[in-house]
């Protein structure tokens, strides 16, 4: 049953004091305050409307009006194998499984790692880490953005890696966020921490992936710091259920002469909404952002990314795809931000659409807000459909119109699949990709 937005802000008030009552004796006195700090922000923001710019092409009120109940998980052998079988499961590396938003240990593997490397759940981090009370609550900013705000407030599980200075690690970390259905609508609300220290590398794949066709919602916040000269490779691939909601906050920081690379894929969910921000506030810092998006049936996929150069010297490259059918609609929304003093900034940002179908619908718009002389910045989008020609070439080749629309699909998409850099994920990604396009 439907319910009124004030109402719906109210019952996750009501939530959050019988949350914050559990757990009252169980956490220390600055995460209690932070939870605090965000249910009172969320309080005074509410949900965002489509009055709001950034919001215009994105109504929530299908997410507010749906009264979701605190995660759960039964844990079982059907789950077992279901996890075992999830898509995108199985590579070989590092790995912190989560159900329905908690953590589980025993479908987790976290051996292998270098001395020194951090790599556990945030339920038992806020516990024992002190490096939490200088970075947690820091970067995303919870005063002034709702979601940010609610997922602060419900702060409990999630991720938190910490690299020492000088190390590198080999193989990837990954996050595996595998959701349930059940018989009533379930919110979760993940938080990621990771801290590369000076001079270290590490890789990084978040992955959302929903098992059959309950209704939930996924609101993840994931930090990411990269200290000076440190290089981090960020993967975050969304294919939730047809049912599901998905709002992410992602923001990367990057200080002197740090790298940080994010790609983000997004194949699911009814209602998808990520904003990905990078600060290079540090000479010589580096910011790669790349993107695919792929809809189809009636999804809404909305985008909204910043790269904030606050200091000189500093270099960025932004390149997203979407690929639409059905009736489905995407949002992409880009700024690049060069302060007063950020002078000699090199920044390109690009963004490409593919309609597949009429009724399909795209909105983008790539900014630039420049406020130094002495820069390089350019910036574009296109929107088309599949050109004629080359599927009379492929057709005039024996090939059949089915099988030359996916092979320029493919070699459309390819540009931002290959620069995933871990190569079983890579081959993962673009069967998935297959699958979606073959419906």
């Amino acid at each position: 049953m439907a319910i009124a937005l004030k109402e719906s802000e109210d019952l996750y008030l009501k939530d959050f004091r019988e949350f914050e009552e559990r757990e009252s004796v169980t956490v220390p006195e600055w995460l209690s305050k932070l939870r605090s700090e965000g249910m009172r922000a969320f309080a005074e923001l509410g949900f965002p409307t489509t009055k709001l710019e950034d919001w215009k092409y994105c109504n929530v009120a299908p997410i507010a009006g749906v009264r979701f109940q605190a995660a759960a998980y039964e844990l079982n052998d059907t789950i077992r194998k279901q996890v075992k079988e999830a898509p995108y499961a199985g590579t070989d590396c590092t790995r912190l499984v989560f159900l329905n938003g908690h953590y589980v240990d025993e479908l987790s593997s976290l051996g292998g790692l270098p001395k020194g490397v951090t790599v556990t759940s945030l339920a038992k981090a806020l516990r024992q880490e002190k490096t939490f009370t200088a970075h947690m609550g820091r970067y995303a900013d919870h005063k002034t953005h709702s979601f940010v705000a609610l997922n602060t407030a419900f702060l409990r599980d999630g991720a938190f890696i910490e690299v020492p200075k000088g190390v590198v690690l080999d193989k990837p970390v990954e996050l595996l966020y595998v959701s349930t259905g059940s018989e009533e609508p379930w919110v979760a609300h993940p938080r990621n921490l990771v801290i590369a220290s000076q001079g270290s590398q590490v890789s990084l794949i978040e992955t959302y992936v929903g098992l059959g066709g309950g209704v939930y919602f996924n609101n993840a916040v994931t930090e990411i710091v990269a200290d000076d000269n440190a290089h981090v490779d960020y993967v975050k691939l969304q294919d939730e259920n047809e049912n599901s909601f998905h709002v992410a906050t992602v923001l990367a920081y990057a200080s002197r002469n740090a790298a940080v690379v994010t790609n983000s894929i997004q194949f699911g969910g009814r209602l998808g909404r990520e904003e990905l921000t990078t600060v290079l506030d540090g000479e010589g810092a580096e910011g790669y952002l790349y993107g695919l998006y792929v809809t189809g049936g009636q999804q809404l996929i909305d985008n909204h990314t910043a790269i904030d150069h606050a200091q000189p010297h500093c270099s960025s490259r932004e390149f997203y795809k979407g690929i639409l059918d059905g009736k489905s609609t995407a949002v992409f929304n880009g700024k690049i931000m060069v302060r007063k003093d950020a002078q000699k900034t090199d920044s390109k940002q690009s963004d490409k659409n593919l309609l597949l179908s009429e009724s399909a619908a795209i909105n983008t718009k790539p900014q630039l807000e420049i406020f130094a002389d002495d820069v390089k910045c350019t910036h574009g989008a296109t929107i088309g459909q599949i050109d004629p020609e080359s599927i009379f070439y492929l057709r005039s080749r024996g090939i059949s119109l089915e099988e030359a629309r996916t092979l320029l699909i493919e070699a459309f998409a390819a540009e931002i699949i290959d620069h995933v850099k871990f190569g079983p994920l890579r081959e993962k990604l673009k069967a998935a990709l297959l699958a979606k396009m073959r419906g």
